[in-house]
Order: structure tokens, then C-alpha cells, then sequence
């Protein structure tokens, strides 16, 4: 059996990070847990595989967070791959891997964001040193497991979709996205983002829309957060599932790399199936 971990990370203790957990037989992948923060996993037992109750911000506790993995799964986490800017070296402002992607998917709208010694700083730092001396070493350029991975969904989500440009869906930035629709017009359309979202990865992983169910239309805001940072974890997941299967790709140098999947890739391995 083979287990991937997703971790959409937050840049700051007060917001939450959703975590995502997929597992394989036989290149079979199926979605196992999905939670939108790291209590929700830290606190899995007879929970349903999604946790809908209200996040809240922690530290991050890479060997907690492996061990409640592999109590889930019933097998230890192979790759771990999250979306948050991950070095070798000090972060201190933007990488060679943030201006590769940004070289690469800047005209599709999926430039990285721009770190700093301050964020994610800190959390980044004891993030990877936290996977590291549990044996996960940052992988940018071979593949291998245990691994630790960082991951960018934009672009992910891109490839998966053959979309021309970044998918529209965030729910925070839903008035940029549909100036003109009213408040009712930019759920429906956000919605419908999502879910075409959902369809892509229910043809990579599944299960993945019986574990995804989209809030209530009349939802408060938090919890479509909720919704969309676990959903993000999921994608984390599935490009980490794209590396293990050779289908995504690392921009970076030996210091730090972002992997993405590429879709030429993805069409070979799904016409070998």
C-alpha cells in the first residue's frame, strides 16, 4: 500500500491548514480522509472521512500528524506534500523554483506568491525541520520515499483541467472573479468552479466527490472556507501522487523545487492504463 499526505498550510498559526489523506492497492488511489485543519486529523477516530466542524489555526506537529496518518490508513505515509514555500536554505525572499513557475504558468495566472523571512518564515522552517528528523527530507530532484514535497495547486489544477488560465476558485476573491453577478450569483458560480474541480479529480482518485460534497448553498462564509482549504489539501495530495507515479515534474534547483504535474504526462500514463 502506498500513502500520500496533503497539507494545504497556512502561512500563519491563526488560520487553519486542511490536510488530505489518499492511499493505493495495486495503483488503485482512493480518498481516506479529508479535514480542514490539523485538529481534524489530530482528532480522527469515529468521524466521518470529512470533518465539517469550525477550524482553528495551530502549529503544525509533523510527527503527531504522521502518526494519526498512519493510525487512518493503516500503513505508514510515503510522501508528504505540501503547498507552502519549503528550502534547504533560508527563505528569504523569492527562489529559483518561485521564478521558474512563474516563468512557466505567469501568462496562465499561476505566478507563485512571493516569500519572505517572515512568511512563512518561521513555519516553513519548523515544518520541514519537523518531517526532516522524522526521515522526510525535502525532495527536489529525485524521488523517493519517505519524501517531503512542495506542491502549488494553481498550476496543478491547470494541468489537470488542460484550462488557459488559473481556475477561479477561491471563495474569498469571488467578487474579483464575477464583479457583476450578485452575492447569490457568485456562490452558484463558484460552485460550479468547484465542482467541475471535483469531477477532474474523481477521474485521478476515487471517491474523492463522495468525500467532497459541496456545502450548503446558504453555507456561512467559514465554512466554504473550510471546504476550499480541504479541497486544496486534496489536490496536494494528487500532485503527490503525480510524483510518486512520475507524472509532475520539479522547478527548482538542488535547494528547492516545485512540483507540478504536466499534462502530456498524464495523457501518456492514462492511455498505458
Amino acid at each position: 500500500m502506498t500513502t500520500i499526505l496533503g497539507i494545504d498550510a497556512a502561512w500563519t498559526t491563526s488560520q487553519p491548514s486542511g490536510v488530505a489523506l489518499v492511499s493505493s492497492t495495486a495503483g488503485n488511489w482512493r480518498l481516506i480522509f479529508a479535514g480542514s485543519s490539523y485538529r481534524h486529523l489530530l482528532d480522527h477516530g469515529n468521524e466521518s472521512p470529512i470533518s465539517n466542524s469550525r477550524p482553528f489555526g495551530s502549529v503544525a506537529e509533523p510527527a503527531a500528524l504522521l502518526a494519526a496518518a498512519e493510525e487512518t490508513a493503516q500503513a505508514p505515509v510515503d510522501l508528504v506534500a505540501v503547498d507552502m514555500p519549503l528550502s534547504l536554505g533560508p527563505i528569504t525572499a523569492r527562489r529559483v523554483s518561485d521564478n521558474l513557475v512563474s516563468a512557466a504558468y505567469g501568462a496562465r495566472h499561476c505566478s507563485t506568491h512571493t516569500p519572505s523571512a517572515i512568511r512563512p518564515g518561521k513555519i516553513s522552517d519548523d515544518l520541514r525541520g519537523g518531517f526532516e528528523r522524522c526521515g522526510y527530507r525535502l525532495l527536489t530532484k529525485e524521488v523517493g520515499v519517505p519524501g517531503l514535497l512542495e506542491v502549488y495547486p494553481h498550476p496543478a489544477l491547470v494541468e489537470l483541467m488542460c484550462a488557459e488560465r488559473r481556475l477561479p476558485y477561491k471563495q474569498g476573491k469571488a467578487r474579483n472573479y464575477w464583479p457583476s453577478e450578485t452575492p447569490a450569483g457568485r456562490r452558484i458560480k463558484l460552485f460550479e468552479t468547484w465542482q467541475s474541480i471535483i469531477d477532474g479529480l474523481d477521474q485521478e482518485i476515487t471517491g474523492a466527490s463522495n468525500v467532497l460534497l459541496l456545502p450548503s448553498p446558504e453555507a456561512p462564509a467559514w465554512q466554504l472556507k473550510a471546504f476550499e482549504d480541504m479541497l486544496d489539501a486534496v489536490i496536494c495530495a494528487w500532485i503527490g501522487i503525480c510524483v510518486y507515479e512520475g507524472t509532475a515534474i520539479p522547478f527548482g534547483d538542488d535547494t528547492s523545487a516545485i512540483w507540478i504535474p504536466q499534462s502530456k504526462l498524464l495523457s501518456s500514463r492514462r492511455g498505458r492504463a
